[in-house]
């Protein structure tokens, strides 16, 4: 079924900037609020997982690149406008709103396009936990990246941090990060895995968009197969993965990519791949 598909160049963000390239394949995600050092409201959030929810069915965009103004990419929640209301609710709306949370990050992990976070100065709460569900992250050396819950009085199991930041840098490092609520440096972050690369700051964004173009000019099908079963794969035993993975590999195989990728290679040319 395709009639729910649809271009998604022409969607207009209400609570961050949303760009895309001329050919609609690589987009941008801009927190924009730098005089705050871009936080999250209770409408972001939401907007953010719907647009993701919606990608699912994106006849155009193939990667996206989430970012924030100003020098920062997120400073979490927003104390006065989420945290305060917080303080005040019955125990139905706290579910409600941190089940909308955890489904942001859902939403993030289930697009099959590849998400990539560049990085720059504040990345906190919520934020972190949005650079921790892409797929990956290139930072800058200013980057300060910082688990705060703890700092809240909260625990730091939030929008599924105990599960993600163990399996990116190590449970005892996660544990440290997730206790104590500290900073970390841009040189740990590389060091333990959650960064990819790091960029100075005027060159992230552009460096995040060129990796993201890469994906998106590749066997973009074949790219959504291996997010899903990069997730699918955490609660599999190695028989069953092995198994998921030469049914996924099967259906690859009878993608036009795949038979482009072989024409190309008989004909001593680059492929140039369509995503079907």
């Amino acid at each position: 079924m395709t009639h729910h598909k649809r271009p998604h160049a022409d969607y207009q963000a209400r609570n961050f900037l949303w760009s895309v390239s001329d050919d609609g394949k690589v987009a941008t995600l801009t927190l924009n609020r730098p005089e705050r050092k871009n936080p999250l409201t209770f409408d972001s959030y939401a907007e953010i997982r719907d647009l993701f929810r919606s990608l699912v069915y994106a006849t155009d965009v193939k990667a996206v690149v989430v970012t924030g103004a100003g020098g920062n990419f997120c400073s979490g929640g927003d104390v006065h406008e989420i945290i305060g209301p917080l303080t005040e609710m019955s125990m139905p709306e706290l579910l409600d709103f941190t089940r909308m949370t955890g489904d942001l990050v859902k939403a993030l992990r289930a697009c099959p396009q590849p998400v990539i976070a560049a990085v720059d100065g504040i990345c906190a709460g919520a934020g972190a936990m949005i650079a921790l569900a892409a797929d990956m992250r290139l930072g800058t050396p200013q980057a300060r990246t910082a688990f705060l819950f703890t700092r809240v009085g909260l625990a730091g199991a939030d929008m599924g941090a105990c599960t993600l930041l163990p399996r990116m840098i190590g449970q005892g490092r996660a544990s440290e990060l997730l206790y104590t609520g500290r900073s970390m440096s841009a040189d740990e972050g590389l060091d333990w895995g959650f960064f990819n690369s790091l960029h100075p700051a005027e060159a992230v964004l552009q460096a995040a968009q060129a990796l993201a173009r890469q994906l998106a000019d590749g066997p973009t099908f074949a790219h959504g197969v291996t997010k899903k079963l990069l997730h699918q794969e955490w609660n599999m035993g190695v028989d069953e993965a092995i198994e998921a993975e030469a049914e996924a590999q099967a259906i690859c195989m009878q993608t036009k990519d795949f038979r482009r990728a072989y024409d190309a290679f008989v004909a001593r040319q680059k492929p140039v791949f369509e995503g079907d």
